[in-house]
């Protein structure tokens, strides 16, 4: 069983916001229909391409089918307007009003669905005084603040993480928005138009800005890194925790001169710490004492590492679906493990999933005939128009398919 199993969602959205939310319900069973322009989704020039796709397209779109439709050719509107007009869920992450020129805003979509939820994901709102500003993750990370207070806490210059936090943020947001609005649907049968804003996903989820609105600086417990045996580790909590922990455990000395101050103290109690820690013969020893000492700690890992830790292997955190080049390639897997449900793009186990990262407009046909009823020379003639479009590996999916 798979929770969502049923439900159809139109996904025109592209990069990461709103694709990792399709993503998200298409391995919670979703049936996700990625609808592209001619050009594609940018991200399909982003990492290692195997078979015309590309590493971040195909993990943020795996498992769902594609459409590639030309809202620019007369009647591109009215086939998604069709498509809508079977689906529960629409998302989009456009700039503010691109929909609406389109004819495809959430009233003239609802006119035919009025069960319909539709997720439109911005930087800054649909409506009010900055919804019209390109918004990109690094914009949110500026503008939420988040980058001056790092930069304060650490004594750094400002920094962009290059970490697309603001673009996940509003994905997992939009995902739980998602799933509250079809529970409305369900039992009102009206839809809704969910208005996400990306800076007010980060703003709701940073315990920093929390923080600031007592007017008092945010001070992250974090965690301190340390020269242990076998290479650094990690603890985490204040550092007067952690030295009262290994000082009443295991007996460490305070080496401070009795009069120091708190700076002093604190880095002649950190030499301590770092000795006591690179002192065991094996790293399982070291581990044990800070166990001992009721710590939580952990090793400094590599992207590869944590993907092959135990605890990541075990899981099915990552799994190997095919690359469609006659090998595989490893995604990530959805992080929901149900009692008795099933939410992934494959075997929780970790073996090989027959999911696929789709090929711009493979499925044009085959969707057309499932949702609409189309007949194969309805669909020939909007392939004719310029309507459909089909990049050369989709045609040749399809070519082989009919033969």
């Amino acid at each position: 069983m798979r929770p969502l199993a049923g439900i159809r969602v139109v996904d025109m959205s592209r990069v990461l916001s709103g694709p990792l939310a399709g993503r998200i319900l298409s391995d919670l069973g979703a049936d996700v229909v990625k609808v592209e322009p001619p050009e594609g989704d940018v991200s399909r020039l982003w990492g290692v391409n195997r078979a015309g796709l590309a590493g971040f397209y195909t993990q943020q779109n795996v498992g769902k089918r594609n459409m590639c439709i030309d809202l620019r050719a007369e009647g591109g509107p009215e086939m998604v307007k069709r498509l809508a007009a079977e689906a529960q869920v629409l998302i989009e992450n456009f700039r503010p009003g691109v929909m609406t020129r389109h004819g495809l805003s959430f009233a003239e979509l609802a006119e035919s669905n009025p069960a319909l939820v539709m997720l439109s994901i911005s930087g800054f709102g649909q409506q009010g005084p900055e919804s019209q500003r390109a918004a990109y993750a690094a914009v949110l990370h500026g503008e939420s603040g988040w980058m001056a207070r790092t930069a304060a806490m650490h004594q750094q210059p400002i920094q962009e993480p290059h970490l697309a936090v603001a673009d996940t943020n509003a994905s997992l947001h939009g995902a739980i928005g998602i799933l509250a609005a079809l529970r409305v649907a369900e039992s009102t049968g009206h839809g809704q138009h969910i208005d996400l804003a990306m800076l007010d996903t980060f703003l709701a989820t940073d315990e920093g800005s929390q923080a600031g609105l007592d007017g008092v600086p945010y001070t992250s417990q974090g965690g301190l890194v340390w020269d242990g045996t076998g290479g650094p580790v990690l603890t985490a909590g204040d550092f007067r925790w952690i030295w009262s922990q290994l000082s009443k455990t295991h007996g460490l000395a305070d080496p401070s001169p009795p009069d120091a101050d708190i700076p002093t103290k604190r880095a002649h109690r950190g030499d301590a710490i770092n000795a006591f820690l690179g002192s065991f013969d094996t790293r399982a020893a070291m581990l044990a004492a800070l166990d001992e000492a009721n710590l939580a700690w952990g090793d400094i890992r590599t992207t590869a590492e944590a993907h092959a830790s135990p605890t990541a292997v075990h899981r099915g955190s990552s799994i190997e679906i095919d690359a469609r080049d006659g090998g595989t390639r490893r995604v990530t897997q959805t992080p929901y493990r149900f009692s008795g449900a099933t939410a992934s793009s494959g075997a929780v186990s970790g073996v090989t999933s027959n999911s696929l990262a789709p090929h711009r407009g493979e499925h044009n046909g085959e969707v057309l005939a499932e949702w609409l009823g189309a007949s194969r020379a309805e669909i020939e003639a909007l392939r004719h128009s310029g309507v459909l479009v089909e990049d050369v590996h989709a045609a040749n999916v399809r070519t082989d398919a009919h033969r």
